[in-house]
């Protein structure tokens, strides 16, 4: 049985960029993964409404800096900022060392696979069936410019005895080039029957960035002398075309055989 690898995590350096950046010592390493832990579940419970696409870390000189991405910066914000005044001291006492939060705006929320599966899932617990959902967002997605969507829900679906999977995929989502911009989000659903987990896997297109030395050799390769055979028209014909049109060959074979 094959197994899918995280999306994201083999693309790491290549397409994809990590979501703590830091260096640290030895002693220092676990304190700052555990601070960036404590930091990201305590955001997660306290912006659960916000919407919460990613959050990136940052230690610059003994600070800290946090970027929230959302969908809803305003619930981030609050009135004239007061909310995110706590959420800026809370932070600094958890990591302790001063820190700055940044909100940025997820500007097409049906694109971000986290935003994606955290929205089946608040519909999943609201009693919706579960493949009006799938197909809702996965139409959403292609709509807005997504080049494909496959959307996964495993557990008891519709309170069934047996918990099964099922998923549903449009375009293509291709998870062995590395190039591709994928995109990956789980997210739970919490019913009545049990816990039905969903993930989301969109595709948005090939990054060639960090490839354009590989991309210009590609292009600038030699090709074969036969070229495509759509322009052979105007070159000479060799020996085994110059017997005429077909429609001539066989007119001087003399009469047919009875």
């Amino acid at each position: 049985m094959g197994h899918k690898v995280h999306p994201t995590g083999i693309r790491l350096g290549i397409a994809k960029d990590w979501n703590s950046k830091w260096y640290a010592g030895k002693k220092e390493y676990a304190e700052y993964l555990a601070a960036d832990l404590k930091v990201r579940e305590m955001l997660r419970k306290k912006l659960a409404a916000a919407g919460i696409s990613k959050i990136l870390i940052e230690r610059p000189a003994k600070t800290a800096r946090v970027t929230v991405h959302t969908a809803r910066p305003g619930v981030v914000i609050g009135k004239r900022g007061e909310d995110i005044e706590k959420l800026r001291k809370e932070i600094s006492d958890v990591m302790g060392c001063p820190a700055h939060i940044n909100v940025t705006e997820v500007r097409k929320p049906e694109l971000d696979a986290q935003l994606v599966a955290e929205s089946i899932a608040q519909q999943l617990e609201r009693r919706i069936m579960f493949r009006r959902a799938m197909k809702r967002a996965v139409g959403n997605a292609m709509r807005l410019g997504a080049l494909g969507i496959k959307v996964n829900v495993a557990g008891r679906l519709n309170g069934a005895e047996i918990a099964r999977s099922e998923w549903y995929r449009e375009g293509r989502v291709p998870l062995h080039t590395l190039r591709a911009d994928v995109d990956y989000g789980f997210a739970e659903a919490h019913t009545t029957y049990g816990v039905i987990g969903i993930k989301t896997w969109i595709y948005k297109g090939e990054i060639f960035d960090f490839s354009q030395v590989g991309q210009e050799k590609q292009d600038d390769s030699p090709r074969s002398e036969r070229g495509d055979r759509n322009d052979r028209a105007d070159r000479p014909r060799g020996p085994r075309r110059d017997r005429g049109d077909r429609a001539d060959r066989g007119a001087d074979r003399g009469e047919a055989r009875d």
